[in-house]
């Protein structure tokens, strides 16, 4: 029986002007964030130059968890396109990116160019 007997409640945090409220992340030990996208879309970068930026509008780049909640709850607010995460790859010349057409993630060389949209965690 998968039934919910007592649902566990939080406030979610307070929202810039622009930001959308994405969601929240709890691990298995119970610790967790609220994911909020900032607004913006920032044009095609390298993945060091996309993780400045998400830095110098006060965010990060997602990372991949949270690129596929993006995409199963806000798909709508991103371009069909390539989006880099703050997420390298076992080889460091290679970050992860998401395609927001299909869902598609993979990793590639952090020279390439990507979009980036920049989120803000806020512990729960």
């Amino acid at each position: 029986m998968n039934a919910i007997t007592e649902p566990n409640k939080f406030t979610i945090p307070e929202l810039k002007e622009g930001e959308i409220y994405a969601g929240a992340i709890v691990k298995p030990d119970g610790t967790g964030h609220h994911v909020i996208l900032i607004d913006g879309d920032n044009d095609d970068a390298d993945w060091q130059t996309q993780m400045d930026w998400a830095k110098s509008i006060g965010g990060d780049l997602p990372d991949r968890v949270e690129q596929s909640m993006l995409y199963a709850h806000l798909k709508d607010r991103f371009q069909e396109y390539w989006y880099w995460s703050n997420t390298k790859h076992d080889d460091t010349r290679f970050a992860w990116r998401q395609v927001f057409h299909y869902g598609y993630q993979g990793s590639i060389s952090t020279n390439n160019q990507f979009r980036a949209r920049a989120v803000r965690r806020v512990a729960i």
